[in-house]
């Protein structure tokens, strides 16, 4: 089915439910409800909504989805219902995005959850967590296995309803101007990444720093910073990360799975006709999948590229994989130990990850372990 059938058949079949449930509700004659129905439907009411993301519009990819979101939304309301999506920094930096939307400035925005976590730090769920859960995991307890009803009474405290806008997949462990053997060679490192990632780094002695994307590439090449990470070959060689730094490690032990997500501003949310709601969120599920599988389909050549131009690939060494993971869940269980809300995520949390492991790492994990190296 191409994508003009897709959207044809999704606009269709939203507006198709739509329009019963207001024949349902209109009651009169059939001919009267069928007419009202029908106008109802058809001549929707009017929105113009502004959507902001955290990420440049050269980022076609992680960027892109909003753009997605925005094309899916128009088409399946005959163009009544547009939302304007708007780069990192055109209204307010990349990561103001979530005060933006929580103070009414825009409707919406597109970004990560972790970069917020000085507001609350269970707000990562949303994201990720270092060791935690794959793409895949990640989808499954949010949409399925309970977790998209606790994060959604965490961002209640902000007046903010989430919706899924993708995932990046396992990210690479990023680009550093010198090896890193142990974990000893981290302490004094000068690095930029963000979340709870960052705060592990620094409990292993990094100076870590949060920046945007757009800001990255002029820190790491005046020397402002030593290393960074971002998201995996696509991405990182449009930012031309490979051009200031040679060593590319893996993997990014601290995003195994990454779910960005749309933000609502709750009263606009609450203001939406019920149809549009439902537009809103299978836009947003449409553009959540094109994200990984875009993803997939680029980074391969990406990657090949890059190694082509003389970066070296470099696995993190167990050492410091040993290391981090020790940090890792050491301040998780602070953090739980301090916060009854941040607990009662993370419990439920862990018992998902556990269960997901052992089924993961039985078929899942002996396929590629014998097939991928072999070609």
């Amino acid at each position: 089915m191409s994508k003009i059938d897709r959207r044809d058949f999704v606009k269709k079949g939203v507006l198709g439910a739509a329009g019963a449930a207001v024949l349902g509700s209109c009651g009169g004659s059939g001919s009267e409800a069928g007419s009202g129905g029908a106008a109802a439907v058809h001549t929707g009411k009017k929105l113009r909504w502004r959507l902001v993301s955290s990420f440049p519009r050269s980022l076609d990819t992680i960027f892109g989805v909003s753009e997605v979101l925005a094309e899916e939304v128009a088409a399946m309301t005959d163009g009544a219902f547009t939302i304007r999506v708007y780069p990192a920094g055109e209204i307010v930096p990349g990561l103001q995005v979530m005060d933006a939307v929580q103070q009414g400035t825009v409707q919406m925005g597109q970004t990560a959850s972790y970069y917020f976590t000085g507001k609350n730090p269970a707000l990562a769920f949303d994201t990720c967590f270092p060791f935690g859960l794959t793409a895949r995991q990640q989808n499954a307890w949010l949409d399925e296995g309970g977790g998209r009803e606790l994060v959604d009474e965490l961002f209640a405290d902000f007046s903010i309803v989430t919706l899924p806008a993708g995932n990046t997949g396992t990210q690479m462990g990023g680009w550093f101007k010198h090896p890193v053997e142990t974990s000893a060679d981290l302490e004094g490192l000068k690095m930029r990444i963000p979340g709870l990632g960052g705060q592990v780094m620094s409990r292993l002695g990094v100076t870590v720093q949060v920046l945007a994307g757009g800001d990255i590439y002029p820190a790491l090449e005046r020397g402002a910073i030593d290393a960074t990470e971002w998201v995996g070959p696509y991405d990182d060689e449009k930012l031309g990360f490979h051009k200031v730094a040679k060593h590319y490690y893996y993997p990014g032990w601290w995003e195994p799975g990454p779910s960005l997500s749309f933000y609502v501003q709750r009263s606009a949310w609450d203001e939406l006709p019920s149809h549009y709601r439902e537009v809103l969120r299978t836009a947003a599920r449409s553009a959540a999948r094109t994200m990984q599988t875009r993803y997939d389909a680029k980074n391969p050549a990406a990657l090949d590229r890059l190694v082509a131009e003389g970066v070296q690939l470099r696995p993190f060494s167990e050492e410091i994989l040993e290391a981090a993971r020790r940090e890792s869940l050491a301040y998780i269980e602070e953090l739980a130990s301090g916060d009854e809300a941040f607990r009662r995520v993370y419990d439920h949390w862990r018992r998902f990850r556990a269960a997901s492991y052992r089924w993961f790492n039985t078929a899942e994990l002996a396929y590629p372990a014998f097939a991928f190296g072999r070609g």
